[in-house]
């Protein structure tokens, strides 16, 4: 069948909002007891409920938590972390009460910790030894002083809701990651403090548990300039500790003998290759333990996933052959790996793997892959030039319909997509929400600058003392680069980020004109202000991206989107959530206002009920609709479908 030809843009796609924001069900959490294997479901349908999901060994699916519940944390603001399962009974943080529940299989859930709604929990993890519940507590509560206080607390299951929680460990800023050894004698944990992330620098620390208390605590490893990730204690030797480190460059494995005098960390395997991803979120595992002598694990080389299994006599690693280009949340019982994976032709899904034969099979079900297999933008992994005679990288998505084709000698426009963190990365799993733009016309640039994950240590530093320049350099010289090839319309460049990302786009529309039009989500705008108002946990992550603040305070204003309006020239369309406490709504109202006192195109979109990222159906949908809409007056292409008008202040009539 001949293809259509028409203008970019206005190609007519079966990618609606509408399908992503009912399907765009987040998947993340998975952990397994004995045969069962659980994770969690973030439902955009159900106002953003995350909900607990069960496939038994039966194969019987069900929801297991209470209708009315969300098992979601708000501790640093993130979350994860936000449950555990023992003997089929689920312990989980509720989130609009931020109370730990306990789930039978059957019959109501009944609170464990007491209705003072100024403590959090997260990273619950269950005691078999004692029958107690071990996590991190964080506390807002009046006498926590300037900002909320963080530690390891141990709590009582015999008297719910009445036992106040027992601090085991305190003192430090934060702390995660507190894990208990086969005997349940020794507990392990991470723990840093201002102005570190844990990506940054991070300490591993063990202590004799029992029940008093903590006792002899020891630091077997980490430091200002080491970041540790995922403590795991050996399933026989109780002594031996299991973590990941970059003290190479690279996040490769090590163990430790923490019952040696001075423990010395032992690499289990050295790879140019990265065993972790930033610690955004609690309960986050990339390998765990088969038997006593081998290690499943996931790793990111040359930008993909691919999985793993370690000898640990031999010290040699086997890769593992799946159709999958993505790996996270990596678990094991009775010979079953389960994990989260996803490949530039499927959609993430939860996956279980037997290891006997190696058969692989999807388990959960929220989201069906409907798109036809030749409407899909195979993404091209590039390298490209950028400042200092470096190289950047990034996912190059081109315009993908089985139906239509762009006019003759034209070419197509250009989405330059940021991630968050900004310490994070992108990949190549099916995402409908770049399809949505591939399949109008679009092409899509996803890009990992300097200063993103699982390119090494060396790479992610690259934005210290340098967010703001850094990251904009890479976003102008990705796009620059696919101009420069033919790949797309110079004319037409646009970017979109959000959080992290949507600083990045503002600065960047304030450095170059190289893009014609930009869209932030709940994006940073004045840098000292988000000082001030944003949650502890990133509260001193600037100091290291920008400088120390407030001595280095002329530096900060400097890189401040809302103190270099007069260079942007682009129209921009802001989206910002109203409950938003990680970058407050008074960032984007400011931009808005700027903006139109300059007599720009701008537009504003602001949802009741949203926090950090959207999570309802409807808000889903209208923000993917409002950008098409917004870039189709921009760059002038006629939209193939009836989509709700955005006013834009300024706009030429």
């Amino acid at each position: 069948m001949a293809k259509i030809l028409a203008k970019y843009g206005s190609w007519k796609s079966s990618v609606s909002a509408t399908k992503i924001a009912d399907g765009s069900i987040s998947l993340s959490q998975v952990i397994m007891d004995d045969a069962d294997i659980y994770w969690i479901e973030g439902r955009p349908s159900e106002k953003g409920r995350s909900v607990i999901v069960r496939l038994d060994r039966n194969g019987s699916m069900v929801d297991v938590i209470d209708q009315r519940h969300s098992a979601r944390t708000r501790v640093h603001e993130y979350g994860g972390g936000s449950y555990d399962v023992s003997g089929g009974i689920i312990y989980y943080s509720n989130f609009a009460d931020q109370r730990i529940y306990r789930q039978d299989k059957s019959g109501e859930p009944v609170a464990i910790t007491s209705n003072d709604t100024t403590q959090r929990f997260a990273d619950i993890k269950v005691d078999k030894n004692s029958g107690k519940l071990i996590c991190i507590n964080e506390s807002h509560s009046r006498d926590s002083g300037n900002e909320p206080i963080n530690r390891i607390v141990r709590l009582s299951l015999s008297r719910p809701s009445q036992t106040k929680p027992e601090v085991l460990v305190s003192g430090a800023d934060f702390y995660s990651n507190a894990r208990i050894n086969l005997s349940g004698k020794k507990l392990a944990w991470l723990q840093w403090n201002h102005p570190l992330m844990p990506w940054d620098g991070c300490e591993l620390w063990v202590g004799d548990l029992d029940k008093d208390g903590i006792k002899n605590r020891r630091l077997v490893a980490g430091g200002n300039t080491e970041a540790i990730f995922q403590p795991e204690w050996h399933p026989e030797y109780e002594d031996s500790l299991f973590y990941v480190s970059d003290r190479t460059g690279w996040w490769n494995l090590y163990s430790v003998d923490t019952a040696a005098e001075r423990p010395c960390p032992e690499p289990v395997l050295i790879m140019n290759a990265e065993f972790a991803t930033p610690m955004w979120v609690f309960g986050m595992k990339t390998y765990q333990f088969t038997s006593s002598k081998t290690i499943f694990c996931a790793y990111t080389s040359d930008s993909r996933w691919y999985l793993g299994c370690i000898d640990l006599l031999s010290k040699k690693l086997t890769k593992i052959d799946l159709p999958y280009t993505e790996y996270s949340s990596i678990n094991y019982s009775d010979g079953v790996v389960a994990f989260k994976a996803g490949s530039p032709k499927s959609s993430p899904a939860v996956v279980s793997l037997k290891l006997s034969g190696q058969g692989h099979t999807k388990i959960s079900r929220p989201i069906v892959d409907t798109m036809h297999i030749d409407d899909i933008s195979i993404p091209e992994s590039i390298e490209f030039p950028t400042e200092n005679n470096l190289t950047a990288h990034g996912f190059f998505y081109p315009p993908q319909n089985r139906k239509y084709q762009g006019l003759v000698n034209s070419k197509p426009p250009l989405l330059v997509k940021i991630h968050g963190g900004p310490t994070g990365a992108t990949g190549s799993s099916l995402n409908q929400g770049i399809q949505y733009w591939t399949t109008r016309g679009f092409a899509v640039l996803d890009i990992n600058y300097g200063g993103s994950t699982g390119y090494g240590t060396e790479y992610r530093r690259r934005l210290d003392g340098s967010w703001g320049e850094v990251d904009v350099a890479d976003c102008i010289n990705g796009a620059l680069y696919l101009i420069k090839h033919g790949r797309v319309n110079k004319d037409s460049i646009a970017i979109d980020g959000g959080s992290a990302g949507g600083f990045t786009v503002l600065a960047t529309l304030a450095s170059s004109n190289v893009f014609k039009a930009g869209a932030s989500f709940y994006g940073v705008t004045d840098l000292e202000a988000l000082a001030r108002d944003t949650h502890k946990f990133e509260s001193k992550y600037l100091d290291r991206l920008i400088a120390p603040y407030p001595s280095g305070v002329s530096v900060w204003k400097e890189r401040s989107p809302i103190n270099n309006i007069k260079n942007i020239s682009a129209p921009v369309i802001l989206f910002q959530g109203l409950e938003d406490k990680v970058v407050p709504p008074n960032q984007a109202e400011m931009m808005v206002q700027a903006l139109k006192d300059r007599n720009m195109q701008v537009a504003y979109i602001a949802y009741e009920g949203e926090q950090h990222g959207f999570r309802q159906a409807a808000n889903i949908k209208r923000t993917l609709e409002a950008e098409l809409f917004f870039y189709s007056k921009i760059f002038k292409f006629k939209l193939a479908e009836d989509i709700q008008d955005v006013y834009i202040h300024n706009a030429e009539e």
